[in-house]
């Protein structure tokens, strides 16, 4: 099947550049749920859950389209980061996760309007961090990028300078996996390259 009217329910513009890449235009209708609400302990699930909290908000608004919400957080030694609240608990947790590796978990959501259907997915990606000085970050958080990402870093921007390697897909990383959402659109019947 050809895909439908496809939305995303972020205002993430690096979630925006991906689809574009891919050839998919999207419409961007970002969600205002409230995240603060969910208190879960299991990053698998949290993400899961935010996502498909994000997406569920936006829904009513499009009678048939697919509606895709994203949401990522980074653990490092069994703790859970999402963006930091201030420039203070950015360039703390740079001095926690340099040298380290952290596993960036992002939760893929999918609502077929059409087909009454939901899929809920998460792909974890594994962030070796180099060793960075007290300075570099001071002047990386200084920038203002990290304080507007899951695990205070933008792999897509100054803060790719700092990741030495990742294991599984580098798009999970930007924000979401574009081999997942490929493999999920499948599952719904749906051909991506019919946008192209």
């Amino acid at each position: 099947m050809d895909l439908p009217p496809f939305v995303l329910a972020s205002a993430s513009p690096a979630r925006q550049r991906l689809l574009h890449a891919a050839g998919i235009k999207p419409i961007v209708c970002p969600s205002d749920f409230d995240e603060s609400q969910v208190k879960i302990n299991d990053p698998n699930t949290l993400v899961q859950i935010l996502a498909h909290g994000k997406a569920e908000t936006v829904a009513p608004r499009f009678r048939e389209a697919l509606i895709l919400g994203c949401d990522s957080v980074l653990v490092l030694n069994n703790q859970i980061y999402g963006k930091p609240a201030n420039a203070t608990e950015a360039i703390r947790r740079w001095q926690q996760m340099r040298g380290q590796v952290g596993d960036l978990y992002t939760g893929h959501v999918l609502i077929d309007q059409i087909q009454h259907t939901v899929l809920m997915r998460c792909q974890i990606t594994q962030v070796h961090f180099g060793w960075v000085s007290d300075r570099q970050i001071a002047a990386y958080v200084a920038t203002g990028e990290p304080l507007v990402c899951a695990g205070s870093f933008a792999l897509e921007g100054r803060g790719g300078l700092f990741v030495e390697k990742l294991e599984g897909c580098h798009t999970n990383v930007i924000g979401l996996s574009l081999p997942l959402l490929r493999q999920m659109l499948d599952e719904l019947g749906y051909d991506v390259t019919s946008v192209w």
